[in-house]
């Protein structure tokens, strides 16, 4: 029997990791020059450590801190970092293992296993990370350790700085990595590229895999185990970017849905949209990929009309990203897209020159355009020091407010969602109620809702979409017909922006 995926996990460069680490020291020595400050001290990282379930022994399945996987690509648990400004190499510090792993946990590795594996200039124990780290330490009074501390403007967390029981034998500085270290990340290499890509690749895969399965009365988490078990059965991802969103119907109106509270357990009823955000990891670095399809196989009138606003938002603005683009311009060009969609079908009235003005578009799109991507799936810079969050309805969800810059990765996922919290209020607004088509929109109200996402690389003078989903309405309805993807001809009529 032909297996359903034509991937296999590729090899992981781990140079990449190292390219990381000298793109790192590069940034910092350029920043202390211009400051006037010596050249010397330590990055000085702490990785993750295994978590339990509450006061349990159940040990929840392990992903390292993200900034030391950039600088170091360690799959284990319990380990210390360090790179030299002056001389650019990199220590590794492992957990000295009791005798009793070997026979609970299997095989206790030789410090040359890590060095060979890692690509490092040396690996010791964290218990003598002191006494190693003193001894290459090429300035005169305590080594100056640069340690990890600065705001996640996605999470509005702080990143954990580095801890030690002798912290007082060095000088310390929280403030001048985390900075430098987010503005490496924004920027991906073509290593990493292609790890992004591989995970763009066998989710893509998964999710057409998921809509050819799909049928009314299954449940919601079924398509969810349908994509679980692809990517890691053939695509060897055994973490996903993020919680899986499986919504159908009404739940697909829910931004965020999925959670505990709202488990992907609902049966799929016959002319219901499906809106499924799901993404593998592979190595660390993610995809984040929505396909919205109705899971009877065909688009209705309503379904269709919806569907291509979004994907006209979606389209145009993937076909002017470029370098030096602002991200707000592109949020509003995809808002105002699907404002004009929505009145050309009567479902709202007036000047949507206006309706920009008073912000109708969050109504109906109340998250933001789209977020970096890498090793998280919100990876971090969305806003450097100095630039101010937006403050109006939609522009402040944006994730970021930056220019694109060759080397992004950021997604683009507009969406159009009938949100009762959100329509209620503004069809009873002084300010908004006169754009609606109140009889219209009510043929709406448990509709749910659309969005289309992809995964794009801005290069040097345009783009690069990593996500390879059927998403024109009849490439979707083909695929959940049979027909094999990528379709090996396009029909040669393809207008079905109009009811059947």
């Amino acid at each position: 029997m032909a297996s359903p995926s034509s991937l296999s996990p590729p090899e992981v460069p781990m140079e990449m990791h190292a390219e990381n680490r000298a793109k790192l020291i590069k940034a910092l020595r350029l920043h202390l020059s211009s400051s006037s400050r010596p050249l010397q001290g330590f990055v000085f990282l702490q990785g993750g450590e295994e978590q339990t379930r509450y006061c349990t022994d159940h040990i929840e399945l392990f992903r390292q801190e993200s900034y030391f996987a950039y600088l170091f690509g360690v799959r284990e648990p319990g380990f210390y970092g360090a790179i030299d400004i002056a001389t650019g190499k990199s220590f590794l510090f492992a957990p000295r293992l009791d005798a009793d792993y070997a026979v609970w946990l299997g095989k206790i590795k030789p410090l040359s296993y890590f060095k060979e594996m890692y690509m490092v200039n040396m690996v010791c124990y964290t218990d003598e990370i002191v006494g190693v780290l003193h001894d290459h330490y090429g300035g005169s009074g305590k080594p100056l350790l640069f340690l990890l501390h600065g705001l996640n403007t996605d999470s509005n967390k702080f990143s954990k700085p580095a801890q030690l029981e002798e912290m007082e034998k060095f000088d310390t500085d929280l403030s001048t990595l985390h900075p430098i270290l987010i503005e490496c990340r924004i920027i991906k290499s073509d290593l990493e590229l292609a790890l992004i890509q591989y995970a763009n690749d066998i989710s893509s895969e998964a999710h057409v895999e998921v809509m050819r399965k799909a049928r009314v009365d299954m449940k919601e988490y079924q398509l969810e185990s349908i994509f679980l078990h692809h990517i890691y059965m053939y695509g060897g991802c055994r973490h996903c970017s993020y919680t899986c969103i499986c919504a159908t119907g009404d739940n697909s109106a829910v931004l965020h849905y999925g959670h505990a509270a709202a488990p992907n357990d609902r049966t799929l009823n016959d002319g219901d949209m499906a809106l499924l955000d799901m993404g593998a990891e592979y190595h660390f670095y993610g995809s984040d990929i929505t396909c919205s399809f109705p899971v009877n196989g065909n688009f209705t009138s309503d379904q269709l009309l919806i569907y291509n606003a979004v994907l006209k938002a979606h389209n145009t603005v993937i076909s002017m990203m470029k370098p030096g683009v602002s991200w707000v311009n592109m949020h509003k060009l995809a808002e105002r897209i699907i404002l004009e969609s929505l009145k050309i079908e009567d479902l709202i009235l007036g000047d949507v020159d206006d309706m920009m003005v008073e912000r109708l578009g969050a109504v109906f799109m109340p998250h933001g355009l789209g977020h970096f991507l890498g090793i998280d799936t919100h990876d971090p810079g969305g806003y450097a020091k100095g630039m101010e969050r937006p403050k109006e309805p939609g522009l402040k969800a944006l994730r970021t407010i930056r220019e694109l810059q060759e080397g992004m990765v950021i997604t683009v996922e507009p969406g159009c969602y009938f949100i009762d919290a959100l329509l209620d209020p503004a069809m009873q607004s002084s300010n908004t109620s006169k754009f609606f088509n109140q009889e219209k929109i009510s043929r709406f109200k448990s509709f749910g809702g659309v969005r289309i996402e992809s995964d794009v690389y801005v290069t040097c003078n345009g783009c690069k979409n990593l996500t390879k989903c059927p998403r024109e309405t009849w490439e979707i309805e083909a695929v959940m017909a049979g027909a094999p993807w990528p379709l090996d001809k396009i029909p040669a009529h393809t207008d079905n922006t109009r009811g059947r």
